[in-house]
């Protein structure tokens, strides 16, 4: 072969990987100017944000994808709301940015699709300060609902230290949303799961600090509750956010939220009659329970009797606890139950293995409420 003829069959490969490089850069270019964009943009948060104590305000972009002189940017939000979360939470974000006379802006930050929206997602926020609360509320929400809602979150926050008696932050972000059907978005859910409830807690179990923790409101279910039911729901909530470094997937269900409804009851004037009326009526018709409610029994959306007595067994069985072993044995076993079985820490806390406690429940309950 003549060396003119590699040439010639050599030249438009090199003219083609010439053009592919050429090809490429401006795309890489492109990705680069977006992600700088976004970085720049997102250096101070929203005006929307105003009034909302917010810190570390940062965008991790995990995609771009460019479309001429527009682009699609997913990322993760995080941030902490300043004084409440020792670590930053997370939300999963759509940003869209133009092209505009050579510089990349944003021009609009939504959820990402099938991610539930923040707070301020759903319109303006007002801001309310407790001295353990802060108190974050969605549009429509009246200022003296709002100042209602902190005064007896600054009352469930000292309850809850009182019951648990392990390390947390001491205070509690609580919102309250325009709505039921506006709850359910924040949530990811439907507003047939929240109906009726009072509240909600958000958080990701297990060891470790929580980094973002949130009572939520049902409006709705709320303003449908008298005074103590108030003190109730949001004692109860509270405490979840109290033990949520201590508690994991290995965390019964019943020792949860038994002891969440516990630490709400406790010191009131409450009792086992009063406080479990579907299990006393059950325990009365000769059917009690023959074992610990079980995780299934918690779930929403089936017999309302049957969940009222999942509630009522699990708070009864940890204020049997706390009379019998302790209160701090109470705590020691919530503590063990989140890292060990449960029979492991039925033994090292209270002395007792799964059928003792069962056993001693059952007494209980037919002595409570016979």
């Amino acid at each position: 072969m003549f060396p003119g003829r590699r040439l010639v069959r050599v030249l438009p490969l090199l003219l083609c990987l010439l053009a592919a490089g050429c090809a490429q850069r401006p795309a890489d270019t492109a990705g680069r100017d977006v992600r700088r964009a976004v970085a720049e943009w997102s250096r101070t948060p929203p005006e929307r944000l105003a009034g909302i104590p917010v810190e570390d305000w940062a965008y991790e972009v995990a995609s771009v994808r460019q479309d001429g002189v527009r682009a699609l940017v997913r990322a993760e939000l995080r941030y902490r709301l300043t004084g409440y979360d020792p670590a930053p939470g997370g939300s999963a974000r759509e940003l869209e940015l133009r092209l505009d006379g050579g510089t990349w802006r944003v021009a609009a930050d939504r959820p990402a699709p099938g991610a539930p929206p923040q707070l301020w997602d759903q319109g303006p926020v007002s801001v309310v300060r407790g001295t353990h609360s802060l108190v974050l509320g969605g549009s429509g929400q009246h200022e003296d609902a709002l100042r209602e809602i902190a005064a007896e979150a600054d009352r469930a926050v000292p309850a809850a230290s009182a019951a648990w008696p392990g390390p947390w932050a001491g205070r509690v972000v609580v919102l309250v949303p325009g709505s039921l059907e506006r709850m359910a978005e924040l949530l990811g859910g439907t507003a047939d799961a929240y109906r009726g409830m009072g509240a909600v807690t958000t958080g990701r179990v297990g060891a470790g600090p929580a980094p973002a923790d949130r009572v939520v409101v049902n409006p709705q279910g709320y303003a449908e509750l008298g005074g103590a039911g108030r003190r109730i729901v949001l004692t109860h909530e509270v405490t979840h956010v109290a033990t949520r470094a201590a508690t994991t997937a290995r965390t019964p269900l019943w020792l949860s939220e038994g002891f969440a409804d516990w630490a709400a009851y406790r010191g009131g004037p409450t009792t086992p009659e009063q406080g479990a009326p579907a299990l006393g009526r059950a325990v009365r018709r000769g059917e009690v329970p023959a074992a610990l409610p079980a995780t299934e029994a918690f779930a929403f959306g089936g017999d309302p009797e049957a969940l009222a007595r999942a509630y009522e067994g699990a708070w009864l069985a940890c204020r049997l606890i706390a009379e019998k072993w302790g209160e701090q044995a109470l705590a020691d076993l919530y503590g063990r139950a989140g890292r060990e079985p449960l029979a492991t820490a039925l033994e090292g806390a209270l002395g007792v293995d799964p059928a003792g406690l069962t056993k001693a429940w059952q007494e209980a309950l037919r002595g409570w409420l016979r």
